[in-house]
């Protein structure tokens, strides 16, 4: 049991809760025998979902939690007021050690004040990042931070930097991980005060692979590992990310099926189609972590199906494993080198 990780599923939040979750956490239980996932939520609601499917009974538990925080609710009292919420109970699991990480695909801003206030930060992290991974011509790059931290400080990227590096070589098995700065040009002179202010300070620090700036036409192509940025121009070039790749791929079907010429090279491209566009397509390796937090807290899409909320439990086991909150805790809080 001591191999086991344990992971809170919020059964509550979401677009598709409760049905998403609850599908998402028993295709994890029996895709992997190292987890064992908390369904946290309306107890009769869960056992009823439950009941549609066959798993191994002791590898999903039932944690009952009366209130749901809804999208539109005022995060800080969200989480103030409603403490049997399936969001506070799950974190709080976390915090008193009860669990090694929490998922949801509920209220974002809930998840990040629940994050700070209830679980905490690690000691030395100034601000906890969400640091998705996007899919470019080479793989997958970090985007951090994505939308935490609006008016971030010089001192904050450079500890995202840090803590992205960490996360992408431990998790991902990239060795010495790119990382570059969002930027309006390739040149160290260009940006905005906090490009110009941070640029120098991530080029002195040692403990990363910095590449200077990256253009954001350049990020697809996977000029960069990790892409530093503040969460107002990161969050814009994620959705940016998913609104032109919906497009394109409507484009695409659109297309192939307007002439009987098209549907006939559509069902013959259609297998590598399907295996190329699932190469980008980000749920395959589930959600955001919040790093820089005493656990690990997951947010996964608000419109996540069964597949994302499977991959985001399943990615908790390798964070887990990989002790990537004790590798941030001593990158962080050793002294700095000369």
């Amino acid at each position: 049991m001591d191999n086991i990780v344990r992971v809170v599923v919020d059964a509550m939040g979401g677009d598709n809760a409760p049905a998403a979750p609850i599908k998402g956490a028993v295709e994890a239980v029996n895709e992997s025998k190292d987890v064992c996932v908390y369904l946290a939520g309306q107890q009769d609601v869960i056992i009823g979902e439950l009941a549609k499917y066959t798993y191994p009974a002791d590898q999903i538990k039932v944690v009952h939690a009366s209130e749901v925080i809804e999208t539109a609710e005022p995060p800080v009292k969200a989480i103030r007021g409603k403490k049997d919420s399936s969001i506070v109970v799950g974190m709080n699991m976390l915090r008193h050690g009860e669990a090694d990480a929490f998922v949801s695909a509920g209220s974002t801003g809930a998840v990040l004040v629940g994050g700070q206030v209830i679980v905490g930060r690690i000691k030395g992290v100034e601000r906890p990042p969400l640091a998705p991974l996007i899919p470019t011509a080479k793989g997958m790059s970090l985007l951090i931070d994505c939308g935490a931290n609006v008016d971030a400080r010089p001192s904050h990227l450079v500890q995202f930097a840090k803590m992205g590096s960490i996360y992408m070589e431990h998790i991902m098995g990239v060795k010495n991980p790119r990382v570059a700065i969002v930027n309006n040009g390739a040149e160290e002179e260009k940006g905005n005060a906090l490009v110009k202010e941070t640029f120098p300070l991530l080029k002195a620090c040692k403990d990363i692979n910095f590449v200077g700036s990256v253009e954001a036409r350049d990020i697809p192509a996977g000029y960069a590992d990790v892409i530093v940025c503040e969460a107002f121009v990161g969050n814009v070039i994620l959705k940016l990310y998913e609104g032109v790749g919906s497009v394109l791929i409507h484009k695409i079907k659109e297309g192939l099926m307007s002439s009987a010429r098209g549907k006939i090279g559509g069902l013959l491209i259609k297998p590598a189609l399907k295996e190329t566009m699932k190469s980008f397509d980000a749920s395959e390796y589930g959600g955001a972590p919040l790093l820089g937090l005493k656990g690990l807290v997951v947010k996964s899409h608000g419109s996540s199906d069964a597949k994302e909320i499977k991959n985001s439990v399943l990615q908790c086991i390798d964070f887990s494993k990989q002790d990537i909150n004790g590798k941030i805790k001593e990158n962080i809080q050793k002294p700095d080198e000369e």
